[in-house]
């Protein structure tokens, strides 16, 4: 016999406040909610490593550099990236950010689909977006999307390479983002 599962949907507003008090951290696409898994130490030191580098090379500017616990939205989807840099005014008590310059998602085989496909479809509609940053776990490699006239560009790294963040007038090598890190 088969079984019928019923789907509730979730209001913006249940949603936001609902996650103020959640334990775990969830993303919301057009009224479903999931839950976001844990990620490995790699994946963490990787991101950790990139948003310290981008922050002190932003400070004084009017730039802000935000770790995985501030939410994207765009449109009916609310994503929490692992690093984003909004050069927008950012109120203190703010949850979630509208208008982000770069976006950077560490890549992981539970994630890599909907970072490459969802994500990015949503990410890329959103206007002060300038570029998408995916970042390999396994081994050093970089894409990175940079919003043109013509659209969208794609540049992708390995290692012996320098990463540039035009949208932050920020570079790294690949050799140094990836220093140290534990073996996967």
């Amino acid at each position: 016999m088969a079984s019928v599962r019923n789907i509730e949907w979730l209001g913006v507003e249940d949603y936001l406040v609902g996650e103020q008090a959640a334990e775990v951290r969830h993303e919301y696409v057009a009224g479903a909610v999931y839950a976001m898994g844990g990620s490995t130490a790699r994946h963490n030191l990787l991101a950790l490593g990139l948003a310290a580098r981008v922050h002190a090379h932003l400070s004084g500017s009017p730039c802000e550099t935000f770790i995985s616990d501030i939410k994207v939205r765009s449109a009916d989807a609310f994503y929490y990236p692992d690093v984003v840099v909004t050069c927008q005014p950012v109120a203190p008590d703010a949850v979630y950010l509208t208008e982000p310059t770069l976006i950077v998602e560490v890549l992981s085989e539970s994630t890599e689909a909907r970072d490459r496909l969802e994500k990015w479809t949503a990410y890329r509609a959103l206007p002060s977006l300038s570029e998408y940053v995916l970042i390999a776990q396994d081994r050093p490699a970089v894409e990175v999307y940079r919003r043109s006239e013509n659209g969208w560009n794609q540049i992708s790294l390995g290692a012996g390479e320098t990463v540039e963040l035009a949208s932050v007038a920020f570079e790294v090598s690949l050799d140094e983002l990836y220093a140290g890190l534990p073996a996967t």
